[in-house]
């Protein structure tokens, strides 16, 4: 059975020696270990292309000296070089320009008791096990439709880690977690133009993993579906995010309330909390403590307990995102986010994919999106976009090569639904949502 390379204690103890090291060197200490293995195999025309065994550890140690501020990282787990590292952290601190805003997490934050989230499940899956999941996926992708080219690639995967965090202040945990998954990638042709479909699964234990064979046929499914694209004149139309596309829309609004933008002045959110920034059917709920939740954690990287919380209540901003050094630039408490959100739940209406379709009526569903294209400092969003021309509430024919663009402002303000076929394969769980209107740049 897949196990983590080394205890939760060995990890606290190795954690206690650099901060008893750095307590001698008259400093402040924070450190994070991290520790793991897992398996990464793939194929392609039924040979393997990828075998790989993955063993990692790390120790991150960061002092402080006052306001100076230092950091170093070591994979050699001995007592002298994490007495080394602690050293060299020391140095660079010494060296560092005071910083009003460094130090540790008030004590008062830090998660003194944490629940149990039943994270941790590994996967005894040996080499040989993982290529026959594999060429399964392949098979039945390949077998999928006679207008399949090719399988680019059929792949599984299982980790399995531990994550510790300790500080002088005398906060010590840990906690271990397994992610599992499958994926497939498909290569569809029809009269010489080529459409890739790709599909997943991922889970904290492998029983709650898709079936390979149904992974194969979803990402034939999804290539199939592209073929025969057309391009389409600009225009101006309502758009559907498919529900795995919304949630880095969701994504933009949480980049946008998170600390470093925040207090670099580099978001159109600054100064929104307690404002209204979605129609008021819109909530946006933070719930870190879901069993086997793949965005759950017990703590955030810096040992502040995470809760339950709304993030957007009835469309108001309740607050941001922030870690202990963005929450004192700001003025704030830190909120536990460092590191990230976990497992966030857009509300829905009770619409599912094919209501949204029917209530869009003619419009965009947007599948793919390509580039970087978002300015967070403005909110104007432009992005490379391929998807499902609609008419009459019907999928008629699907489109490529064009560009959706807007103002997240906007788009958040006039998103007119937001579905209940929600993708949780991930820390944002959020079906597909509606908007009402962006500009089409085509043809």
């Amino acid at each position: 059975m897949d196990q983590p390379l080394i205890s939760n204690d060995y990890a606290l103890d190795v954690a206690a020696l650099a901060i008893a090291a750095a307590v001698r060197a008259d400093c402040q200490a924070a450190v994070s270990v991290s520790a793991g293995n897992g398996l990464s195999i793939a194929v392609r025309k039924g040979e393997v292309e990828v075998l790989e065994q993955q063993r990692d550890k790390t120790l991150s140690v960061t002092v402080y000296q006052g306001l100076r501020k230092g950091s170093a990282t070591t994979t050699d787990f001995t007592r002298a070089a994490v007495e080394d590292t602690v050293s060299a952290a020391v140095r660079i601190a010494a060296a560092a320009e005071p910083d009003p805003y460094a130090g540790l997490v008030d004590p008062a934050a830090l998660a003194r008791e944490y629940p149990d989230l039943d994270l941790d499940h590994p996967w005894s899956l040996e080499a040989t096990a993982a290529i026959e999941l594999a060429l399964e996926a392949e098979s039945a992708a390949r077998e999928a439709h006679p207008e399949v080219q090719q399988v680019d690639e059929a792949a599984v995967s299982r980790y399995a880690g531990l994550r510790a965090y300790a500080d002088s202040q005398g906060f010590r945990g840990a906690y271990r977690a397994t992610r599992h998954g499958l994926s497939c990638t498909v290569v569809a042709a029809r009269a010489g133009a080529m459409q890739r479909g790709y599909w997943f699964t991922t889970a904290r234990h492998a029983a709650a993993l898709e079936a390979p064979a149904d992974i194969g046929r979803l990402a034939t499914q999804r290539a199939i579906a592209k073929l025969g694209a057309r391009k389409i004149t600009t225009r101006k139309a309502p758009v559907i995010f498919e529900n795995r596309i919304a949630t880095g829309l969701i994504g933009q609004l949480v980049a946008a309330v998170s600390g470093g933008n925040l207090y670099r002045e580099a978001s159109f959110l600054r100064g929104a909390a307690g404002t209204q920034i979605f129609p008021d059917f819109l909530s946006i709920d933070e719930q870190p403590h879901v069993p086997r939740g793949l965005g759950s954690a017990p703590f955030d990287s810096e040992g502040v307990s995470t809760r339950a919380r709304p993030l957007v209540a009835a469309g108001v901003l309740t607050g941001y995102v922030l870690d202990s050094y963005s929450a004192r630039r700001l003025g704030f408490a830190p909120t536990g986010h460092a590191g990230g959100v976990h497992n966030l739940r857009v509300s829905d209406q009770g619409q599912d994919l094919a209501a949204l379709l029917r209530q869009m009526d003619t419009g965009l569903l947007v599948t793919d999106l390509m580039g970087f294209g978002v300015n967070l400092l403005t909110g104007d969003y432009s992005r490379g976009a391929s998807g499902l021309w609609v008419e009459r509430g019907e999928i008629c024919f699907p489109v490529e090569e064009i560009t959706i663009a807007g103002n997240l402002r906007d788009m958040f303000r006039t998103l007119v639904a937001s579905g209940n076929d929600l993708e949780r394969r991930g820390s944002v769980h959020c079906g597909s949502l509606l908007l009402a209107q962006m500009t089409l740049a085509g043809d």
